[in-house]
């Protein structure tokens, strides 16, 4: 593998911020979004956070580095990754698929890998997986991704001890909006649950409307919602909405579970989907976690009862006759 490290200017939101981008096997990963970082700018806010880093429990088996996909870029050929992790008892379990964040253009699989080994020791085989992010690609690649995986998944499921009809998804921040996004399609029927932590479930909202559109107006850069969607929502309408997950909501959309911070924009359409899925009669449950960050997933103390309301959805969603 080769990795090269330039300096760049990562477009987060609105605003410009200094990362680092580094290129592995040609391909640019905007490395803005990390734990290090993210650890570093709120802990000047909340003193008492502690990160959770990946350890590998006892009885947890890892098998990383997975190829699912490989995919034709303009650097050339990626192959896209994923770590398996299960009890190591031979047993067949539940599986968890887990889409890390980063605004569609940073983050990787590798900061979902805390959360998938301690959800592992409770009896879930977890798979944080690899998609494609901006500049690779922009919508719908991503989305295209995560729905192969899952058919990766189901079809391979005999190799890991998973039980291919008990497949729920997680995401978390961007990747919560594409767990909610594939979950609410579900086509196949095969996604049985989601569970949704600060992703958002409709783009089509005034704020991030007009947002892009003065950007627009301005000669300004776009917000990386917009840069991810083509273009503003007067330009690329279908894109705004296909990629909205609350369009999607019918009799095939999978129960959800919602786990946010106290942050509302995070929040966009997380009511209206609630309405529409009761009107399916479709389980759904919220749990808010008050004065927190954003990104309270990698920090105790939110990271312990994040897992537990995690695993209390799917053990009543997926192991339970409800």
């Amino acid at each position: 593998m080769k990795t090269y490290l330039i300096f760049a200017i990562s477009l987060l939101s609105t605003s410009f911020t200094f990362s680092q981008t580094v290129v592995i096997d040609g391909v640019p990963r905007d490395t803005s979004f990390a734990l290090n970082t993210t650890y570093q700018k709120e802990l000047r806010y909340r003193p008492y956070i502690e990160p959770v880093r990946a350890s590998l429990p006892d009885n947890v088996l890892a098998n990383e580095g997975v190829t699912y996909k490989t995919v034709e870029n303009a650097w050339g050929k990626h192959e896209l990754k994923m770590n398996i992790y299960r009890p190591n008892d031979g047993k067949e379990y539940p599986v968890l698929m887990m889409i890390h964040g980063g605004g569609w253009n940073s983050g990787n699989l590798g900061l979902q890998v805390p959360m998938a080994q301690q959800i592992a020791t409770k009896g879930y085989v977890t798979i944080p997986v690899e998609y494609r992010l901006i500049p690779e690609a922009l919508y719908p690649a991503g989305v295209e991704d995560l729905e192969d995986a899952i058919e990766w998944i189901y079809n391979n499921a005999g190799r890991f001890g998973i039980d291919k009809e008990k497949i729920a998804v997680s995401g978390c921040s961007a990747g919560g909006q594409l767990a909610m996004l594939i979950g609410m399609k579900n086509a196949s029927g095969k996604i049985r649950a989601v569970i949704n932590m600060d992703g958002i479930s409709s783009f089509v909202t005034d704020e991030s409307i007009n947002r892009a559109k003065q950007a627009r107006d301005s000669n300004k850069p776009l917000p990386i919602d917009a840069i991810w969607l083509g273009g503003t929502y007067q330009e690329q309408k279908k894109n705004w909405e296909e990629a909205s997950a609350l369009y999607w909501i019918s009799k095939n959309s999978a129960p959800v579970c919602f786990i946010n911070s106290s942050i509302p924009r995070f929040h966009n359409g997380r009511d209206e989907a609630i309405a529409l899925l009761n009107k399916y009669g479709t389980y759904t449950e919220i749990h808010t976690f008050e004065d927190t960050p954003h990104p309270y997933w990698f920090f105790r103390p939110w990271f312990d009862p994040t897992i537990e309301y995690m695993t209390e959805f799917m053990n009543k969603i997926l192991k339970n006759k409800r």
